[in-house]
C-alpha cells in the first residue's frame, strides 16, 4: 500500500541548522563519513550483483568510489579499481600520482594511469597504450586473486573495452551497477543536496533583489553566481531565457536586455556543493504583476508537478508519477522524445541526471521502482509558445514517509522591478 498526498501537502525537509564549513562543536556534513558511506554502498551493490570488482573512469564515478577529484581535461586520465572486499586501487594521472597521495591518506594503493588522450597519438599508439593499460589492470586483479572473476567496467572508451576483453577473464557492463549504487543516497549525500538546495535558495533571493529592467541577462546571472560562490558552492551556474527564447529551451547567455513587462525564467541547474548538483528553475515578472492568464499557467504547472511528486513513495513505481505529465500530443507534439528533459523527473547527485527517471517516454512502459533515499528533480513548463512561458523545478527526497521538498524558494511568479 503506497501513501498518496494531495497536491498542496508535500512537506519540506526541516531546514538545515548549519551552513557550509566545518567546526568541532556541531555535527555538520562529515566528508570522511560521506566517503565511507559511499564506499560501503558501492560494495553492497557489487555484492548484490555478484561482482567482485569494478573498474571505473569518469569524474562522477571515480569521485563516488574514492572521494577524489582529478584532472578531467580528457577522458580516462585517471580511474579506479574498486574491489568489493578490499581497498580501492587508484590509477592517478601523471604528476597527480606524485602529489595527491599525501593529501588523500584514506587511499592506500596508488598506481600511475595510462592514457591515450582521446586518440591523438593515432590508432596504433592507442592500441599499444590500451594494451599496456589492460596489463596493469590484470596485474592488480592477480594481486587481489580476482583474475578469474568477472570484472565490471564503467566509463571507458572502445580502446579500453577491447584491450580489457582480450586480456581479462571476463568483463561485464558496469555503468548500470554504478547507477544503481548512486540512485540511493546515503544520509551524508542527502545533506550535501540539502546544502546545494539552500545555496540555490540564496541565489534566487539575491537574483530577485538585484534584477531590474535595463540589465542584461548576463548581469543578472552574475548576481546569482556571486551569491553561490561566496558561500562555498564548488560550481555555480545561472542563466535566463525570456520571450521567444523561453520555449522550449532557446539559447541562453545572449546578453539580451531585460525590459519592462518581461516574463522570464532562470535556472541554476548544475550549481553544486561537494560535487552534488542542484537542479532548480524559477519564473520572474519584470516591472508588473503577472496577468491572470500567467498566474493560471503557474497554478496548473504547480498542480501537475506536485502530482508527479506525490507518487514518489517507497514501493511505488515511476509509471504512476509519469501519468501526471501531459501526453506529448496534448501539447502539440508528435512524440514524447520531443519533450525529453522538458517534462521530466530525474535523479540528482554527483551526476546531474541519475536514476530514477520519470517521464511518459519511458516510465509507462519501463517503470522503475521508487525507493527510500532517492533524490529527484521534477520540472515542467506551461504557457504560450514564444510569448508567455512559466517554468519551475522542484528538488525532492524520497523518505520512508513519502516525498519531501528540499529547496524552499517560492515557486509562484516572482515580481521584480
Amino acid at each position: 500500500m503506497t501513501q498518496s498526498f494531495s497536491n498542496g501537502s508535500i512537506p519540506y525537509l526541516p531546514p538545515l541548522t548549519f551552513g557550509p564549513g566545518s567546526v568541532d562543536w556541531q555535527h555538520r556534513i562529515d566528508p570522511a563519513e560521506l566517503r565511507r558511506q559511499r564506499m560501503e554502498r558501492a560494495r553492497e551493490t557489487l555484492r548484490l550483483n555478484g561482482i567482485s570488482a569494478i573498474l571505473a573512469s569518469g569524474s562522477e564515478y571515480s569521485r563516488y568510489l574514492t572521494g577524489l577529484r582529478g584532472p578531467e581535461f580528457a577522458p580516462d586520465l585517471w580511474y579506479v579499481l574498486f574491489p568489493a572486499e578490499s581497498e580501492p586501487v587508484v590509477f592517478a594521472h601523471a604528476g597527480y600520482v606524485c602529489n595527491t597521495p599525501p593529501e588523500a591518506p584514506w587511499i592506500k594503493e596508488w598506481r600511475v594511469a595510462r592514457s591515450w588522450l582521446r586518440g591523438i597519438p593515432g590508432k596504433a599508439a592507442c592500441v599499444y597504450e590500451a594494451t599496456e593499460f589492460a596489463k596493469d589492470v590484470r596485474t592488480e586483479l592477480e594481486k587481489l586473486h580476482l583474475a578469474n572473476e568477472p570484472l565490471a567496467v564503467a566509463g571507458f572508451d572502445g580502446y579500453a573495452q577491447t584491450a580489457l576483453g582480450e586480456i581479462c577473464s571476463s568483463i561485464v557492463p558496469g555503468d548500470e551497477i554504478m547507477l544503481e549504487a548512486m540512485a540511493i543516497k546515503t544520509s551524508e549525500e542527502v545533506s550535501c543536496l540539502r546544502m546545494a538546495g539552500a545555496i540555490t535558495d540564496r541565489m534566487w533571493a539575491a537574483i530577485a533583489r538585484g534584477m531590474h529592467s535595463g540589465m542584461t541577462d548576463s548581469e543578472v546571472a552574475a548576481i546569482g553566481r556571486s551569491a553561490g560562490s561566496s558561500v562555498g558552492a564548488d560550481r555555480v551556474v545561472a542563466g535566463f531565457r525570456s520571450g521567444p527564447l523561453a520555449w522550449e529551451r532557446g539559447i541562453k547567455g545572449t546578453n539580451l536586455f531585460i525590459i519592462p513587462g518581461d516574463l522570464l525564467f532562470g535556472n541554476v541547474c548544475g550549481t553544486s556543493y561537494l560535487g552534488y548538483n542542484a537542479c532548480s528553475y524559477r519564473t520572474f515578472s519584470v516591472g508588473r504583476e503577472p496577468t491572470k492568464a500567467e498566474k493560471g499557467y503557474m497554478e496548473e504547472l504547480q498542480s501537475r508537478l506536485l502530482g508527479v511528486i506525490s507518487e514518489l513513495v517507497p514501493g511505488g513505481d515511476t509509471s504512476a508519477a509519469a501519468r501526471h505529465f501531459p501526453d506529448a500530443k496534448d501539447l502539440g507534439y508528435e512524440k514524447e522524445a520531443e519533450l525529453l528533459t522538458i517534462e521530466i523527473g530525474h535523479g540528482i547527485g554527483l551526476h546531474q541526471y541519475e536514476q530514477p527517471v520519470v517521464n511518459r517516454q519511458w516510465s509507462l512502459e519501463f517503470p522503475q521502482e521508487v525507493k527510500e533515499g532517492m533524490t529527484v528533480a521534477v520540472e515542467g513548463r506551461a504557457g504560450v509558445p514564444g510569448k508567455s512561458t512559466v517554468r519551475i523545478e522542484y528538488m525532492v527526497v524520497v523518505t520512508k514517509d513519502g516525498p519531501m521538498l528540499i529547496d524552499r524558494y517560492p515557486t509562484d511568479i516572482i515580481t521584480v522591478s
